[in-house]
This record gives structure tokens, sequence and C-alpha cells, in this order.
């Protein structure tokens, strides 16, 4: 297979997967942060401790967490028709990414939260300072770098799992791997894939942990005074309003 030939089955390969990693990445995030918070607050000691939901809640978590996804894959093709119509391309592809990457974020945002000073969050509770507020002033703006890397990670995670999703006919680099590079023996093909597939996550990464790392050195030079007063005047606002 020539270059002319190989071009345009990559160009639209790419395309499939970004488009079915990107979608996938904004439904992970939409819902994992708020599930990766809930099992923070209620957590032992947490703003709303509640054990028994915090169990279930972990529960689903680790048993959606442990399947493979080539077999979450397969278990949801009744619900991903249900919504989509088909099994097959990448509009198909992106329910099963999103709903395998949204328990795997959630753990990420979990360690993340749980790592934001826990003299922060007593400060703006005894400035009166709802559970809201807390979440809202503290929790997130906190553990932001922490969540830029774990968005990262997740980003990395679907580019891994869009290649499995080709298998069944998803689209995407993976599934030009697989059809040209193995079935139909284009070795050079299928290593060009592999090629493609390493700069992008590189490039992902290298964003990402640049991100993560200019949010961490801005927060590091406020100090703890600074971010006292600040919430001190955002809670005041919120009480007042």
């Amino acid at each position: 297979m020539t270059w002319s030939e190989m071009q345009p089955l990559l160009e639209q390969a790419c395309w499939d997967t970004l488009y079915m990693v990107g979608w996938s990445t904004v439904i992970a995030v939409v819902g994992g942060l708020p599930l990766g918070i809930l099992l923070v607050l209620t957590d032992r000691g947490g703003l709303l401790q509640n054990v028994v939901a915090q169990k279930v809640i972990g529960q689903v978590v680790n048993v959606a967490r442990s399947m493979p996804f080539i077999i979450l894959m397969v278990a949801l093709m009744g619900f991903t028709r249900s919504i989509t119509g088909t099994t097959i391309g990448r509009e198909a592809a992106i329910v099963p990414l999103a709903i395998g990457a949204i328990p795997f974020f959630a753990r990420l945002v979990e360690t993340a939260v749980r790592e934001v000073d826990g003299g922060l969050v007593e400060a703006v509770q005894s400035m009166g300072g709802s559970t809201w507020t807390i979440v809202r002033k503290v929790l997130v703006p906190e553990s932001l770098p922490s969540l830029i890397a774990s968005t990262t990670t997740t980003i990395v995670a679907l580019i891994g799992y869009s290649a499995m999703a080709g298998t069944v006919g998803a689209g995407g680099l993976g599934d030009i791997a697989i059809r040209y590079g193995y079935q139909r023996f284009e070795t050079e093909l299928m290593w060009i894939t592999v090629a493609i597939l390493a700069v992008v996550i590189s490039l992902i990464q290298f964003a990402g942990d640049y991100a993560a790392r200019s949010l961490h050195s801005r927060g590091g030079r406020g100090g703890a005074a600074p971010k006292l007063r600040l919430l001190k005047a955002s809670t005041a606002e919120t009480n007042t309003a």
C-alpha cells in the first residue's frame, strides 16, 4: 500500500479517534467529578458523612472499574443500541468508552480531593460556609492541578480503550491497525498507526503536565493567609446573598 492510499485512511482514523476520545472525556469528567467528590464527602468524617451510601457508591465504582473494557463493550451493546440505534461506528463507541471512564476518573478525583488541606476546609466551616461553598471554593480549586493530571491520565486511558473499540468496528486508529495492519498484513501501516498513537499520547501528556505544573506553581505562591482572606470574603458574600 502506497502513502497516497494510506493518507486518507489515517486522516479519517485520527479524526474518528479524537472524536470518540473527546466526547468520552467530556462525559467522564461531567459524571466522574461529582461522583468522586461525593465519595469524599460521604466518607467517615466527611461533610455529608453517610457510611452506607459511601460503601454502596464505592462498591459500584469498584465493580465498574474491575470489568475489562472489551467485556464491558460487549455487555453494553443492547444499551448502546437503545441510545444510538447501532453498535457500530464512533458514536456507538462513545457509550461504553464514557461509561468505562466515569468510575476510573471518579477514583482519581477522590484521590485528588483527599489531598486538600483539611485546615482550609475547617476554616471555611468556622466562617459559616456551606458544603456547596466548601466544594466550590476549596475542594475543587485546591485540587485543580491534580484534577488536570487526572484528566490527562483518563484521556490517555481512553485512547487505549478506543483502540480496543476498533476491534468491533468502532473506527479510529485501532480499526485501521486491525483491518489493514493485522488482517491484510500491511505491517508498515500498522507501525505508522502505532507511531501516531505514541505521538498523540506524548503531546497530550506534555500538555497536561504543563498545565498541572503551571496551576500548582501559581497556587504555591499565594500561601495560606491570602487564601483564607479570599475564602472569608467569598463566604461572607455567599452568606449575605
